[in-house]
């Protein structure tokens, strides 16, 4: 018990120290505050987590040219936009193993679950027409239904929600948008208790260091191994402490040195 409050304790440090909006450059995060309306933001966020892969100059770039596609009211530009513009709007995008028209499949898709359920978040906290009990069952349903209704394969952006894919890009989206912080916007209804640590090499150098795992894949059981590991000290929270321990090494005067200082002067 006394590790377990040593380790809150240092936890709640660092939370206290960065998790804060001027350490959220470079993160495409940071687009999302452009929106205040919540149906505007998720789908900003849906776009934007969705080309979270690669450099992040990269996908600040793209996911930037993407969102200014969308104008002001990206939920404005969806409900009055036909088929034929959007299509035409995204026709020249490219980023990496994207095609503009897997992201134009992507927001046609998003616009037919609107049309269903009222928005992204709506439909994904009514899994298969039931409420969601748990983040990944919301998870599963709302990939799900965007792969389903997407006119063109959209798997470089929605990977299968089955298999070992430790789904960082969706753990994202749903931290942003299930959270509601300094950093983190959030719009959702959905609990954060049963969000999943959006695990990319950061997260999984950090981990390591701090003990809450040993291994060195970056798969499924290792997010879920991790995220047990904070859901020991932060229950209903457990991805409280991801961003503000991912600037250790996203930001260039953050190191893993200086973790260890703050965890060392919180002990």
């Amino acid at each position: 018990m006394a590790k377990t409050i040593e380790f809150k304790r240092a936890l709640e440090s660092v939370y206290r120290r960065y998790n804060r909006r001027e350490f959220v450059h470079p993160d495409p995060l940071e687009f999302l505050y452009r929106y205040p309306a919540a149906q505007d933001r998720e789908i900003a966020g849906l776009v934007a987590s969705s080309l979270a892969y690669g450099n992040v100059k990269q996908i600040l770039r793209a996911a930037g040219a993407a969102l200014d596609v969308l104008g002001p009211s990206p939920r404005r530009y969806l409900e009055t936009a036909g088929e034929k513009k959007v299509n035409a709007d995204f026709s020249a995008f490219k980023y990496r193993f994207t095609q503009g028209c897997q992201l134009a499949a992507l927001l046609l898709a998003a616009r037919k679950i609107i049309k269903e359920y009222g928005g992204l978040g709506e439909c994904a906290s009514q899994a298969g027409r039931a409420p969601a009990q748990t983040a990944p069952q919301a998870q599963r349903f709302l990939a799900g239904e965007l792969r389903r209704l997407a006119p063109a394969p959209v798997s470089t952006l929605i990977p299968a929600a089955e298999g070992a894919s430790a789904l960082k890009r969706m753990n994202l989206y749903f931290r942003w948008m299930c959270r509601r912080d300094a950093v983190d916007p959030g719009g959702w209804q959905l609990s954060p208790a049963a969000l999943v640590v959006p695990l990319d090499t950061h997260m999984g150098k950090i981990a390591r260091e701090l003990r809450l795992t040993k291994r060195a894949d970056a798969g499924m059981k290792t997010a879920l191994e991790i995220t047990a590991g904070f859901a020991a000290v932060s229950p209903e929270d457990p991805v409280k402490y991801d961003f503000c321990l991912t600037r250790f090494g996203i930001r260039d005067e953050l190191d893993l040195p200086e973790l260890r200082k703050c965890f060392a002067r919180a002990a």
